[in-house]
């Protein structure tokens, strides 16, 4: 029984450290990824221009309560969903 005891404490030590990296390199960053794209999309504000996911760039012309209408042109304003858009574009 010792020997067998030992295989099986040895397995959950792998399994642990498996998912201890696990952890640390897919689930944190991701959380973090997340809580940034939160902070995004509560300090936008109009006249921003941003990037949706599916790549349009635009600037924001009014935010409602879940989407925001996105200015593309001239004449042409597109409603997206909030969490569309990808990133700000900053002023460089």
């Amino acid at each position: 029984m010792g020997a067998q005891q030992g295989s099986w404490l040895t397995i959950a030590i792998y399994f642990g450290v498996f998912l201890g990296i696990f952890y640390f390199f897919i689930i944190l960053p991701r959380k973090k990824q997340d809580k940034k794209h939160k902070e995004l999309l509560a300090n936008i504000k109009r006249g921003d221009l941003v990037v949706t996911i599916g790549g349009i760039r635009g600037e924001i012309a009014k935010i409602k309560e879940d989407t925001v209408l996105i200015k593309t042109n001239d004449s042409t304003e597109i409603e997206f969903i909030k969490n569309a858009i990808a990133y700000k574009v900053e002023d460089k």
